[in-house]
């Protein structure tokens, strides 16, 4: 594995680190988890997240499927590009696209939280991928509304080009409070190791410039327009807790996908999958049951 200063300072003990390896591709390094045999599913995270946040889920999938995950740019131990534009939706989506290649994954079924369900939708769209089925965990694919869809993007291209916020942000996550306070306002629980690995992506000012940075360039009104275009399945998977994405919009996305269909994951938020990663690994398996791509003599026992 190529060495990565920041990998060797954050991550000695990252969750399965064992899978962790650095593949160059786009121009960029990115951290690549794979584990397991079978169809390939690929997992992308959402804003802010990186790999820790499939630290459980990924091992239970690994059991049928070859698992594939990745650090988006910017975020945990992938480089962040020097143009900002370069952490739009769509730069997102060819730099994934581009990784998938050097990678040689064509993915049977794919699964996204949040932002990272709409990098999925974007790359079906444009080609990039064509897999049977895919899942959506707590997905964000619709604008911000009202006062919030005013001010959230213009507010965080200001953080993202002023090199002081970043560093101010992170020196603030360190207190437990403020950590508690950022976990508690998605509507989840989790157990002290989960909050502890995002305080401690939270503490490093490079992951908080990327996060802020993708937040600046990102324009979800085109994943809104271009969804009734979606070709594979899609399944919408809602914390009915979720803060972060009122659980009301799987509801106007499932009137834009022709065949969406929603479950709703009781007394879970906005990070359901690693609250119950049992719940949800049961879901993606039973989604690939009937999933035209992947037949039954390709499914492992």
């Amino acid at each position: 594995m190529d060495r990565n200063p920041t990998f060797d300072r954050l991550g000695p003990d990252w969750p399965n680190r064992e899978a962790s390896r650095f593949v160059r591709a786009g121009g960029l390094h990115w951290h690549v988890q794979e584990m397991g045999q079978g169809p390939t599913i690929v997992l992308v995270h959402g804003t802010g997240a990186a790999t820790h946040s499939w630290r459980d889920l990924a091992p239970l999938l690994a059991r049928d499927f070859r698992v594939v995950a990745m650090d988006l740019p910017g975020h945990g131990f992938t480089d962040k590009p020097k143009a900002l534009r370069r952490l739009s939706l769509p730069a997102m989506a060819r730099g994934l696209g581009q990784l998938l290649d050097v990678l040689d994954v064509a993915p049977a079924i794919v699964a996204g939280h949040s932002a990272g369900a709409a990098i999925l939708v974007r790359m079906c769209l444009d080609g990039l991928i064509a897999p049977g089925s895919l899942v959506s965990l707590n997905g964000a694919f619709l604008p911000f509304t009202g006062f919030a869809g005013k001010v959230f993007r213009p507010a965080a291209q200001l953080m993202a080009i002023n090199p002081l916020v970043p560093r101010l942000f992170a020196r603030r996550a360190r207190d437990p409070a403020v950590l508690d306070r950022l976990v508690g306002n998605t509507g989840s629980t989790l157990d002290p190791t989960g909050v502890a690995l995002y305080g401690r992506l939270a503490s490093d000012h490079r992951h908080v410039q990327g996060a802020l940075g993708m937040m600046a360039a990102w324009d979800l009104a085109p994943i809104a327009r271009d969804l009734p275009k979606l070709a594979c399945r899609l399944l919408l998977v809602v914390g009915a807790f979720d803060r972060t994405i009122p659980p009301s919009n799987a509801r106007r996305v499932q009137a834009l996908v022709p065949g969406a269909r929603i479950v709703t994951l009781e007394r879970l938020g906005h990070l359901a999958h690693e609250e119950d990663p049992t719940a949800v690994a049961a879901l993606i398996r039973k989604e690939a049951v009937v999933t035209p791509s992947l037949q039954p003599d390709q499914q492992s026992s």
